[in-house]
């Protein structure tokens, strides 16, 4: 059984930037990375303890192919993304947030 997967504002902000700047290389791109974070959004969903707790009450999503990851929290009835966030970045900034 799946449960609902929710991003926070500033998430769904860094995904939207991602997808404009990969696209912005290469036609296509960002598509072919908007896939990914799909697939793996749904990869949640379907199982929101698949994946490692990193941090006191965040998990952490690798996506395939992709130098990213999506911290989020498991709630009750949903999940919510609190970061998409490039794996150069520093820590800090998304940790912040939880």
């Amino acid at each position: 059984m799946s449960v609902e997967v929710r991003l926070r504002r500033m998430a769904r902000a860094e995904y939207e930037e991602a997808v404009a700047w990969y696209e912005e290389r290469r036609s296509g791109l960002g598509l072919r990375f908007a896939s990914e974070i799909d697939a793996t959004l749904e990869a949640i969903g379907e199982r929101p303890d698949r994946y490692p707790e990193t941090w006191p009450g965040i998990r952490e999503a690798l996506v395939s192919n992709w130098p990213y990851c999506l911290y989020y929290q498991v709630h009750d009835d949903h999940v919510m993304v609190i970061a998409v966030f490039h794996t150069s970045r520093d820590p800090a900034v998304w940790q912040r947030r939880a």
